[in-house]
């Protein structure tokens, strides 16, 4: 018996361990101070609510376009969401951008489901990109009925990080 709660005891310290290295740097970082001219901002709302959503229907998705309204170019640096049930998609690029070409990163997901990588692409001046937030209602189960809110975090060089959120009233 002594021998199963020393094991339980040493996976759940492995499972916090591996939890608090996965992490994003923000959560204990310091505000630093603006790194670039650039200023990330949402175009429209931060925030949307898919009113009620079934789990028989499957995934549902929503787009935000982040724009660069300040002088000079920004990083975003990492993506991240508040639940694994939850997926976001960044795209640079286009026809909007000064060399036209599309780029895609992503699927990123929560901490410590998964590293968080870095991905270290500028937003130019006026520039624009698009997150893809797609969430799955299904994936907490039969348990996961009722009202959720979920947030999708993006890092970058400019100040704060960007919170892009969503709400939904969650039906079998």
């Amino acid at each position: 018996m002594n021998k199963v709660i020393i094991g339980i005891v040493i996976t759940l310290i492995a499972l916090g361990g591996i939890i608090w290295v996965a992490r994003p740097s923000a959560q204990n970082a310091a505000p630093s101070p603006r790194a670039s001219g650039g200023t990330l901002r949402v175009e429209g709302e931060s925030s949307y609510n898919f009113g009620s959503i079934s789990m028989a229907a499957g995934t549902v998705s929503r787009i935000f376009t982040l724009r660069n309204t300040g002088t000079g170019a920004l990083t975003i640096k990492k993506i991240y969401t508040s639940c694994m049930c939850t997926t976001a998609l960044l795209r640079l690029g286009g026809a909007a951008s000064s060399s036209g070409e599309l780029k895609q990163f992503g699927p990123f997901g929560m901490p410590g489901h998964g590293a968080v990588p870095s991905i270290n692409q500028q937003i130019g001046p006026s520039e624009a990109a698009t997150v893809d937030i797609v969430f799955d209602p299904a994936a907490h189960g039969p348990a996961g009925v009722g009202r959720i809110e979920r947030v999708v975090t993006i890092e970058n060089d400019a100040g704060d990080p960007v919170e892009l959120s969503f709400s939904a009233q969650v039906t079998p």
